[in-house]
């Protein structure tokens, strides 16, 4: 499972610019049939774009979330979750309370109820 780890963060950042700090992990990590779940208010945020092309080279499924206009985001994920509004602090919202209804579906399709 790729997570937000600072050192990667900081070292891909400094030595590759932060638009790759999530690809350049899912080019070492990502394997067909993963997931990657991408979270951009804008839906055009450079680093998020760059990890949907390479999870997309990886053969992964990309689930996106973005507001509701979708961005650039909107035409590169496999699954677009498009929240009802531009207002950015609304959209936030919007995606922490979707993430845990995710997750707790996840964690009931595996684990049971």
């Amino acid at each position: 499972a790729l997570h937000v780890n600072s050192s990667a963060t900081t070292a891909i950042g400094n030595d590759y610019g932060f638009d790759q700090i999530f690809s350049r992990q899912i080019e070492a990590k990502g394997q067909q049939g993963d997931v990657l779940y991408a979270l951009s208010t804008s839906g055009n945020s450079p680093n998020v774009l760059r990890a949907i092309e390479a999870a997309k080279k990886k053969f992964m499924v990309v689930i996106g979330m973005t507001n509701s206009d979708g961005g650039k985001m909107k035409d590169n994920c496999d699954y677009i979750l498009q929240m009802p509004t531009l207002d950015t602090a609304r959209c936030q919202d919007a995606h922490i309370v979707l993430g845990h209804i995710i997750c707790e579906l996840v964690e009931s399709g595996i684990y049971g109820q």
